[in-house]
């Protein structure tokens, strides 16, 4: 594998976002179905969250509710 150089980014789980806004995981998945999130399907039709993604809209919510 010379001069490869994919990075493979880490897939969060609808607990882990859930955890990460203190949110139940059935609010997660809504806001997968009303767009607001990006959601990956596995295989077996599991959602999955870029962990990027979610780290940025956690960003731009934190910074909308700074004093």
């Amino acid at each position: 594998m010379d001069g490869d150089n994919t990075v493979v980014e880490r897939l969060l789980t609808p607990a882990e976002v859930a955890t990460i806004f203190r949110v139940d995981p059935k609010t997660v998945s809504r806001w997968a179905r009303s767009g607001k999130l990006n959601a990956l399907r596995t295989l077996g039709g599991h959602r999955r969250y870029p962990e990027s993604e979610i780290r940025a809209l956690l960003d731009q919510h934190q910074d909308r509710t700074a004093p």
